[in-house]
């Protein structure tokens, strides 16, 4: 209840510093993930993994030309293997609610398209399991996060848009302690991710 609590006063704070000439579009968004984990020291190795992301979206084109807003409300799942130095693997499953907020500036291409470049902070809200274990390593995610996007697209026809954009957190996404060779090591851990995504404009 607090987390979608402190959701929807988000959206209400955006909702009111919009200036009331701005062009409102609501659509669709989804895409992959592209995540992969970034620890403080190399205690243990990464890999990639296709992970997802769908939900409801917004876009206000403000009264300035080229510039405008978007956030979404999106339910991420990133997935990544780590594997420590003994060989020995543990598969990592955040799910969560996220919510981007980005400004945006497009350059238009013709009457038909435009490219734009978008950046902005991005709020995370942890929904699924909080602590995954294994024989030889346990993961505990935060309750919350707080990363930002910055990134690229393209727009068609007013209504299509692509996007890839790279997702950072400032502060760690989660805590990780493996036993690699009889020595148990604890890290604190990002999850980063390539994001590749889709939306349509209604």
């Amino acid at each position: 209840m607090k987390k979608i609590l402190t959701i929807a006063v988000l959206f209400a704070a955006l909702m009111t510093a919009v200036p009331a000439k701005a062009e409102v579009k609501f659509g669709v968004k989804g895409g992959l993930n592209l995540t992969s984990i970034r620890f403080d020291s190399s205690v243990a190795d990464k890999s990639n993994q296709a992970g997802f992301f769908i939900g409801p979206t917004v876009k206000f084109t403000l009264p300035i030309v080229g510039l405008g807003i978007d956030a979404s409300a999106l339910y991420d799942q990133r997935k990544s293997t780590v594997g420590s130095d003994s060989g020995n693997e543990i598969s990592v499953k955040q799910q969560s609610i996220q919510i981007p907020i980005n400004v945006r500036y497009g350059i238009g291409l013709g009457s038909s398209a435009s490219i734009y470049f978008f950046a902005g902070p991005q709020f995370g809200f942890n929904v699924g399991d909080k602590t995954i274990t294994s024989t030889v390593a346990d993961w505990t995610f935060k309750s919350s996060n707080f990363s930002a996007n910055v990134g690229a697209g393209l727009m068609l026809l007013n209504h299509l848009q692509v996007s890839v954009n790279y997702n950072f957190a400032f502060g760690k996404t989660g805590d990780f302690s493996v036993d690699a060779l009889g020595q148990v090591f604890k890290e604190d851990a990002k999850l980063n991710a390539w994001q590749i995504g889709v939306a349509y404009f209604f």
